[in-house]
């Protein structure tokens, strides 16, 4: 069941009006599915597009905010609920205890360490919740090249690769993350650790 989904997205709206035409239409998705908005809290960027189509359409949304953005003046205040915490971490923390699933829009260095470190977690075993890349006119297919290099050079397991959804359609997306069942793969590819040389 994904009853809530993490949306990690820019706090800009980008340069090519397909992202944030993306960011609606999940946001649209999510209300009419009853699915709960888990983002970021911010009322700017594609962060604002998601939140505001997610509560258009009927739905429920969930900011978590660390306060230091919320005395910049760019909390969303419309939100179902906004929850405010001290630090960055305990934010990623927060979140990641009220989703069951996370999903990457477009985005900047935010985006891309909120996804990895969800990514992280997962391939450690500290989370089995499913993860995935929403594309937008190719936004992530250079960085899904990148991962896929990883694998190639041995830094990745292959497993934890195909684990990872990417593609442009939300309902193949949402699909895949109700079936989905978290890889089983050592994050070592020799299937252990080496000692540690003194």
């Amino acid at each position: 069941m994904i009853r809530s989904l993490c949306v990690y997205c820019g706090s800009n709206t980008g340069r090519n009006p397909i992202y944030a035409d993306r960011a609606a239409a999940l946001g649209s998705r999510l209300g009419h599915d009853g699915i709960t908005l888990v983002y970021g809290g911010g009322n700017v960027g594609l962060m604002g597009i998601v939140a505001d189509a997610t509560l258009a359409a009927g739905g429920q949304a969930i900011g978590v905010i660390p306060q230091q953005l919320v005395d910049l003046e760019v909390a969303h205040t419309g939100l179902t609920t906004l929850e405010v915490v001290d630090t960055m971490h305990a934010r990623k923390m927060r979140m990641f205890d009220l989703a069951d699933a996370f999903v990457a829009l477009p985005g900047g260095f935010g985006t891309l360490d909120e996804m990895f470190e969800m990514l992280t977690w997962r391939q450690l075993g500290l989370g089995d919740k499913p993860c995935a890349f929403l594309d937008a006119n190719g936004f992530y297919r250079p960085l899904l090249s990148m991962i896929d290099g990883l694998v190639d050079e041995g830094f990745l397991h292959h497993a934890q690769r195909e684990d990872l959804w990417h593609g442009d359609d939300i309902d193949a997306m949402l699909a895949w993350m109700r079936a989905y069942r978290p890889a089983q793969a050592s994050k070592w590819l020799d299937g252990k650790r080496r000692p540690i040389a003194r």
